[in-house]
């Protein structure tokens, strides 16, 4: 998970979400960015335990689609 404003934000957004089953990457750099192919945000990727890409979603996307592929692969 990442914002693009604060990290102060990105933590705010975190807690009133209730999202702790996900790690927040923060990195100022955009080098994740960079790296992921992310052009805009909302993006969700989901990644396997050594960081490389299984599938993407850039725009808005299906909440319960993610969950589904991520349980897959837990």
């Amino acid at each position: 998970m990442g914002a693009q404003d604060s990290f102060e934000f990105a933590q705010e957004f975190q807690g009133s979400t209730g999202t702790t089953s996900f790690t927040m990457i923060w990195d100022e750099s955009f080098a994740s960015w960079a790296y992921y192919g992310v052009r805009g945000q909302p993006t969700a990727i989901l990644v396997d335990p050594s960081g490389n890409p299984i599938i993407g979603w850039s725009g808005f996307f299906d909440q319960e689609e993610v969950l589904e592929l991520a349980a897959e692969y837990l």
